[in-house]
Parts: C-alpha cells; structure tokens; sequence
C-alpha cells in the first residue's frame, strides 16, 4: 500500500478514499486520443493535445494522495508504424511536455524517471529527457515514469541479452538465473510492480506493457477515452482497487 503523509491521508478521506488501502504503484495505459477526436470532430492530433490535461490532472492527484509511483505508457515500439505527420507532432508535444512540466516536477518533488528503449527518439526529445531526471535525481515524493518507445516484449529481449553476455563472460552460470535476476535486468530495476493497470477506451488487452511486471497487478478498465479521464474516474479505479482481495495464488483468509 502507499506509504502515504499525514496531509495525503487526509486528502484521501475527503475525497472518500482510504488511505491504508490505495495502490503503491499505478500503471495506465492511456489509450483512445484518436477516437476521441474523431468523435468530437477533431484531428487525431487534438487528441493528443487534449490527453497531455489528463496527464496533468493525474500526476497532480497522485501526488496528492501519496501514490508512490505513477508509470504512464506514453510511446511504445510499436507505434512507429503511425503516419509520420502524426509521429512528428508526438515528438513535438513530447518536448514541449517534459520542457513545460520540469518546473512542475520540482515543485511537486517528483523524482522522474523513462523506461524504454533510447534508439530512435530524437536528440532533442532525449537531452529533455536526461535534463528532467538530472534535475529530479535528488526528489523524495513520487516517482514519475513514462515509458516512451517501449515494448514488453523488447524489454524481455534486452533483459535476455543482458544476462547472456554475463553468462558469455563467465561472470554468471546459468544455475544463478532466476526470478530475482531477471526482475534486475528489466527496465523496472529497483521500482516495484505496478498493484492497479488502469486501461482508458474500453480495451480489454494489456497492449505489451510491463508483461514481467503486471502478473499480480488488478485490472482496471473504463469506457472513458484519455481526454475524458479525470480524478474523478481515478478515485473510482482506487475505490474498486481497495475492494478487491489480493491473494497472490493463495487462499483467502
């Protein structure tokens, strides 16, 4: 559960949540700007546009409540396939976002962080990447992750190599492979697994994100696309998350 402060706590109970049973770490997959658009009449890209207020409005209720780790699937391997006018406008929105935000993050002592893979993201987009984790390296509150050009199953891959080259190198047998290892070679070192995957848009799949890392997470999903979701739809998700008996393949008490 999320080890939350006194001012925290006391957000969560005004707001009708309980504090002693939010989730530590929430992953969401932001999905249905381009849906959403196209039912208001709009551009794909205005979708997108749009989706950056709702990632605003979550960050800040995160915090707000004391969310340990907040883990936004932005960017994954296989979106490279979109046309490139839409791609270049991603890029653009990305920098202006991590620009734009860095002031944010410090305020809010948010300590930011990036999974995925760095080949094919502009310069640009990485020096406003690496300035935000430098300048966050020292924060305490949240961790704020995004993963950009991610893929579950690259991460796997890159984590397989990983460890082949210590084994090639003999500095690991293959006797010493276990869970514990493969978890410290993923992306995620060091962060825990997300409790509550949250889906927008109404799809029922996980999409090749945090494959390792969501075995024991809840699911949950809303019919609401990413422009629509609000804090509201987020106390919900926790509210139905703190209801749900977490068994990790046991028994239920």
């Amino acid at each position: 559960m999320a080890a939350t402060t006194t001012s925290a706590q006391d957000h969560a109970v005004s707001v009708g949540l309980d504090p002693q049973r939010l989730p530590r770490h929430v992953a969401i997959i932001m999905d249905g700007n381009g849906r959403w658009a196209k039912r208001q009449g709009y551009p794909r890209v205005e979708g997108h546009r749009r989706g950056v207020k709702s990632v605003r409005t979550t960050v800040e209720e995160c915090c707000r409540l004391g969310i340990e780790q907040l883990t936004l699937y932005c960017l994954s391997v296989e979106n490279w396939k979109r046309p490139q006018s839409e791609l270049n406008f991603l890029m653009t929105l990305l920098r202006r976002y991590l620009r734009e935000e860095r002031a944010e993050i410090m305020e809010q002592n948010i300590r930011f962080t990036v999974i995925g893979r760095r080949q094919g993201l502009s310069a640009e987009v990485l020096e406003e990447i690496d300035e935000n984790i430098r300048v966050s390296a020292r924060n305490s509150g949240m961790v704020l992750c995004l993963a950009i050009n991610y893929g579950g199953r690259a991460e796997i891959v890159d984590a397989v190599r990983r460890i082949a080259r210590q084994v090639e190198e003999g500095r690991l047998s293959s006797e010493e492979i276990d869970e514990d290892l493969v978890a410290r070679s993923l992306y995620t070192a060091g962060m825990p697994d997300p409790d509550l995957l949250i889906r927008t848009a109404a799809e029922m799949r996980v999409s090749n994100y945090l494959l390792w890392q969501i075995s024991y997470a809840e699911l949950w999903v809303t019919d609401k696309c990413w422009p629509e979701f609000d804090a509201t739809t987020l106390h919900q998700a926790f509210r139905d998350f703190a209801r749900r008996e977490r068994r990790f393949g046991g028994l239920s008490s």
